[in-house]
C-alpha cells in the first residue's frame, strides 16, 4: 500500500495577468510526514497551497489524493477541503465569525455534524490550542497570537488528514514562535500529515523530515535537512543561508575540533554534546 497520501503531477498556472505560477511542478508528499518548503516571495508557494484544496484550478497537470485525481464538483470539493485544511499565514484572512466559538464552530456545523458532535470537536480543538478560556470572547479584539491558535483551531475541529500551515510563525515573538510549532508538533505526533512554509532556514533544518526549494514556480531542491543545507550551489541558486548549527559544525571541523566522521546535529543540544 502506498505511503503517498498527497501526489502533485507536472502542475502548471498562469494567473490572469499572465504570471507563470507554476511551471512544471511536480511533488509527493508521505502520509505522516513534516514538510517544509522554502523559496522566495512569489517563487509559488502559496500558489501551489491554493490548488492542493481545489481553490484554484491548474492549466495542466493533477493532483492525486489517496491515489485518486482530485474532482473539481462541488461534493467532491467538500470532502477534499475536509481532509486538507489551510492555515493561512494572516489569520484575519481566515475569521469571520463574532465568537471563538462559533468561530471553530463553523466548519463542522458545514460537514453537516450535529450540535453534539460539532461541540464535541470544538471543545477538543480549543483544548489541543490551549483557547477554550477565551471561547465566548469576539475574535476581533483578540491578540494576534491568540487569533493564530482559532485558526488552527478552525482547521483541527474539521479533522483533517493533512494540514498546511502557511508561514505560522511569521509576526510572532519567539516564545509565541516556539509555542505554535509545539502545537503543530502535537497535531503531526497524532499522525496528521503536515506541510509548512517558511523562510527561516534553522526552523526549516531542525523541523522538517523532509524539504523542498521552491524558484519561480519550479522545485530546484529536494531532500533530506542535512542534504539541501550542505548543498552549497544549490543554497547559492536559491538565496537562502545555511542554518547556524550546520555553520557551527562546519567550523568544528575546519578548525580541527571535531571529526568529518562525526555526524551533523540536528539540534542544540546535540552540537552542544559535540562541544
Amino acid at each position: 500500500m502506498s505511503k503517498k497520501v498527497l501526489e502533485v503531477e507536472n502542475l502548471v498556472f498562469n494567473y490572469p495577468d499572465g504570471t507563470n505560477a507554476l511551471d512544471g511542478l511536480s511533488l509527493s508528499i508521505e502520509k505522516g510526514k513534516k514538510i517544509a518548503i522554502l523559496g522566495a516571495n512569489g517563487a509559488g508557494k502559496s500558489t501551489l497551497f491554493l490548488h492542493l484544496n481545489g481553490i484554484l484550478k491548474p492549466k495542466q497537470g493533477n493532483i492525486k489524493f489517496r491515489g485518486k485525481k482530485i474532482s473539481y464538483k462541488k461534493k467532491e470539493l467538500q470532502n477534499l477541503r475536509k481532509n486538507i485544511g489551510i492555515v493561512f499565514q494572516d489569520p484575519d484572512m481566515q475569521l469571520f465569525s463574532s465568537s471563538v466559538f462559533q468561530e471553530i464552530s463553523f466548519g463542522p456545523l458545514n460537514l453537516g455534524l450535529s450540535e453534539i458532535q460539532t461541540r464535541e470537536r470544538v471543545d477538543e480543538a480549543m483544548q489541543i490550542m490551549e483557547i477554550t478560556d477565551i471561547k465566548d470572547k469576539p475574535t476581533h479584539l483578540l491578540s494576534y497570537g491568540q487569533k493564530k491558535r482559532i485558526s488552527i483551531a478552525d482547521i483541527l475541529a474539521m479533522k483533517p488528514e493533512l494540514i498546511i500551515f502557511d508561514e505560522p510563525t511569521v509576526w510572532l515573538d519567539p516564545k509565541h514562535s516556539k509555542e505554535i510549532l509545539g502545537f503543530i508538533n502535537q497535531i503531526n505526533k497524532k499522525g496528521t500529515t503536515v506541510i509548512l512554509s517558511t523562510h527561516d532556514v534553522d526552523l526549516a533544518y531542525q523541523w522538517a523530515d523532509y524539504i523542498y526549494i521552491f524558484s519561480d514556480g519550479k522545485i530546484i531542491g529536494e531532500g533530506s535537512s542535512e542534504k539541501i543545507f550542505r548543498d552549497n550551489k544549490l543554497l547559492k541558486e536559491s538565496d537562502l543561508i545555511k542554518p547556524w548549527i550546520i555553520e557551527v559544525y562546519e567550523k568544528l571541523i575546519q578548525n580541527g575540533r571535531i571529526s568529518s566522521n562525526v555526524s551533523v546535529p540536528k539540534s542544540k543540544s546535540e552540537l552542544f554534546e559535540l562541544i
